[in-house]
């Protein structure tokens, strides 16, 4: 058997086949069967206990990833690829697309196991299916890693069905066969299309079969740039989210939420008044505050407004930044005694995040006695379903899960919250809701990335750096979710068993790739009172931005450029040509005016590298520029970001994944914070959350796409964050002359007047015409 790229046989592979399955049924559908690779035919001896020790990163033997990957493998074979009379190919994918274009690139790998237009490959998204354990969660830039073989094998096994039914019908060999553009023909150019044979090519009883997949050199598809094939859909409005989904009778629904986080209804003294209210069908006590279903989502926030609600004390009543910041100070681990060696160290505070995404968090559910259907864009459809019907108090099996679009996630989507909410609402009701939070709902009761505080220490002599310490320091990270099944979800929640996955997660994911001599890095977290979740990229862009920041100082210290002394203690040629080509590209060290600046980042996770170099205006007219309700402060002028993840299925997807992840970064380093002050947060809206807006992108942005370095993808989906705001950091630092230890940079500046929590929805703006005047 040869290797993927014609050649000899990829030690990765083991020197197996793949298997697959045809799987009985009217028209062709075959699926992949895949187990644990076997190992190399000679495997180097495994090094000592002290050499993994000194010289192995954990993630260079196991990274998050490979977890991931590893339990998806046995239920490979539950996911198929069909190929209908008509000639198109479909596939349900058992991961949510929620804007980072995985439908695009997986209907990429079908087209070009089957030969088949792309336009012709229908990707749909798989509702919740429990039989899939662990392979239904969408997180940790896994899905292309972990869904690339499967969903080839797949597809070739049809492609493989799909020729021996041709050359049969035609009475030629199947060696004297070629299949293009959906069109299998003989030599003399008789040719049949694959719909007129995908009911020829069914089976009626499954069987398992073997396949071999395209060759590397043969690809006309993967690796090459392809536009999203839903954008057409997108900006026309064709393309349904959840809220533009018809369901019957399903009526717009909102809930008055407490002042303080998670505070809990003691009484309603005019529940009766506010039904009464035009258009509005129910007024409903549930678990989180007071659910209003009505006509018109404005008659919902009007009923939301009139509600006069007495609340209960919520699990962060009374805190603040301050007094959350002297807890996690507290909580954080000793470094140990300061070597008698010179030292670099800092300490570094990074505050909330809000994980709301562009689409407002929504759901609708359809509750009705012994049933329930719900739809939403959901990250881990399995534990939601699981979690809906121990709530409603029904067998599994009658709760239906429908994964929708999404547009956006930052991680938010990994938990149902809106669709848990709405299954409770319509049960309580007996009807059909549509439910969707208002954005201050999302800012002050939703999901939120943890606040931290990150203590590094480097000790060094002359040019050698002898240790390298990290303690991090998190509110704990709410991971409930677990591996996308009710019982690792459990365990998750469980006193220790949280703890437990933070440190599997953290210690999974972050990766030393300098050679820093003996390197440490541990994961305190404390403070369960505030609801938190995986934001994009999770600890990275913080313990990133920490030792970028510190490397930075090092460097200075031993009077070495910042790029050089970068470039020369990577420890892979990979890491190296990166670093090398966005120093190359952005123009490393050339001159630049007082109060501007370059800076310089690397960031390595999942199989993938990146690195990133921005320059940035701190000069004052810049930074006191007017921005209406908002702080102007620095801007980055420039950014030039480079990534090799192996193999890049999609080029132009990866691009813009990149230039997601760097609008993040500058966001993180800059301007993006929740103020907390007496249990609440003083954010209500996406006008006063200062994510990355037009007056400070940069106007010259350029990704580097390097050459393929791997037969296989490594993660990208959150590669693009970490870098980018380690280089901005680093930027800042070097136009001030200070180094910055506080996130967002901005964040002591409360630039607007804090909306009232009660009533906890403001009225809409009035003036709507006059706010894209200053492109905010």
């Amino acid at each position: 058997m040869t290797g993927p790229d014609g050649g000899a046989p990829d030690e990765a592979i083991g020197r197996r086949r793949f298997l697959g399955y045809v799987v009985a049924a009217p028209t062709l559908v075959a699926a992949a069967e895949l187990a644990p690779p076997a190992p190399p035919a000679a495997a180097a001896p495994a090094p000592a206990p002290a050499e993994l020790t000194e010289l192995t990163e954990l993630t260079e033997l196991i990274d998050l990833n490979d977890v991931m990957t590893a339990a998806a493998l046995p239920t490979s074979a539950l996911i198929s690829v069909e190929v209908r009379a008509d000639g198109t190919v479909s596939f349900a994918l058992p991961r949510a697309e929620v804007g980072q274009g995985i439908t695009t690139s997986t209907a990429m790998l079908i087209a070009e196991e089957l030969a088949v237009p792309l336009e012709r490959v229908r990707v749909t998204l798989a509702d919740a299916r429990p039989e899939l354990l662990f392979n239904q969660l969408t997180g940790a830039s896994n899905t292309t890693i972990s869904t690339y073989v499967p969903i080839r094998v797949a597809a070739a096994i049809a492609r493989t069905r799909l020729l021996s039914a041709a050359a049969a019908e035609l009475g030629t060999p199947v060696s004297g066969l070629t299949l293009k553009a959906g069109v299998i023909s003989d030599r003399s150019g008789r040719g049949l299309d694959i719909g007129a044979l995908a009911t020829k090519a069914a089976s009626s009883r499954t069987q398992q079969v073997s396949v071999q997949l395209a060759p590397r050199q043969s690809f006309t598809v993967i690796g090459r740039p392809h536009n999203r094939v839903d954008a057409r859909d997108a900006v026309t409005g064709r393309k349904k989210f959840t809220m533009d989904l018809d369901v019957p009778d399903a009526r717009p629904t909102m809930v008055c939420r407490p002042p303080t986080i998670n505070g809990k209804v003691a009484s309603v003294a005019n529940l009766a008044e506010v039904r009464a209210m035009p258009g509005v069908t129910d007024a409903v006590v549930i678990s989180t505050g007071v659910a209003v279903r009505a006509e018109t989502f404005g008659q919902c926030i009007d009923a939301v407004r009139a509600l006069k609600v007495s609340w209960r004390p919520g699990t962060a009543a009374g805190k603040s930044d301050a007094s959350v910041l002297r807890e996690l100070q507290a909580a954080e681990l000793p470094m140990g005694l300061r070597p008698p060696t010179p030292v670099v160290e800092g300490a570094f505070t990074f505050y909330f995040r809000s994980n709301s995404a562009l689409e407002p968090n929504c759901a609708i559910a359809d509750v009705r006695p012994g049933s329930a259907e719900i739809w939403s864009a959901l990250k881990s459809p399995i534990v939601a379903q699981q979690t809906i019907a121990a709530k409603l108090g029904l067998p599994v099996g009658k709760v239906t899960v429908h994964v929708t679009e999404g547009g956006g996630s930052f991680g938010r989507k990994l938990f149902f919250d809106a669709a848990l909410e709405a299954a409770e609402v319509s049960q309580k009701i007996g009807k059909p809701v549509k439910l969707m939070w208002h954005r201050a709902d999302d800012s002050r009761q939703g999901r939120a990335h943890p606040m931290a505080t990150s203590r590094v220490r480097v000790s060094y002599l002359g040019d050698t750096v002898l240790s390298y310490k990290q303690r991090h320091t998190s509110v704990a990270t709410d991971l409930g979710h677990g591996l996308g099944e009710i019982f690792t979800a459990l365990a998750a929640r469980l006193p220790v068993g949280d703890i437990g996955f933070s440190q599997t997660f953290f210690h999974l994911s972050q990766a030393m790739s300098y050679d820093f001599g003996v390197s440490s890095r541990l994961l305190a977290e404390t403070d369960k009172s505030f609801n938190t979740g995986s934001m994009r990229n999770v600890y990275s862009p913080d313990v990133t931005c920490a030792r970028e920041l510190i490397v930075d100082q090092l460097a200075a210290r031993m009077g070495k450029d910042a790029y050089r002394f970068r470039h020369d203690r990577l420890d892979d040629e990979r890491s190296r040509a990166v670093l090398a080509k966005v120093a190359e590209a952005g123009g490393w060290g050339r001159a630049m005016q007082p109060g501007t600046a370059q800076g310089i980042a690397f960031h390595a996770e999942y199989k993938s590298v990146s690195a990133c170099l921005v320059e940035i205006d701190c000069r004052p007219a810049t930074v006191g520029r007017p921005i209406r309700n908002g702080v102007g402060g620095p801007r980055v002028t420039r950014a030039v970001f480079a990534v090799d993840v192996g193999l890049a299925v999609n080029p132009r997807g990866l691009e813009a994944q990149m230039m997601g992840g760097i609008m993040d970064g500058i966001a993180l380093a800059l301007t993006a914070s929740l103020h907390l002050r007496d249990g609440y947060f003083l954010e209500a809206s996406w006008d006063n959350y200062f994510y990355t807006r037009q007056w400070n992108t940069p106007p010259d942005l350029r990704i580097i796409v390097m050459p393929s370095t791997s037969d296989q993808p490594g993660g990208a989906g959150e590669l693009g964050v970490a870098a980018s705001m380690a280089a901005v950091a680093c930027a800042y630092g070097r136009a001030t002359g200070t180094m910055p230890t506080s996130f967002p940079i901005n964040h002591g500046t409360l630039s607007f007047t804090p909306k009232p929590t009660v009533p906890p929805i403001p009225p809409s703006p009035a003036d709507g015409l006059d706010r894209g005047a200053q492109g905010a």
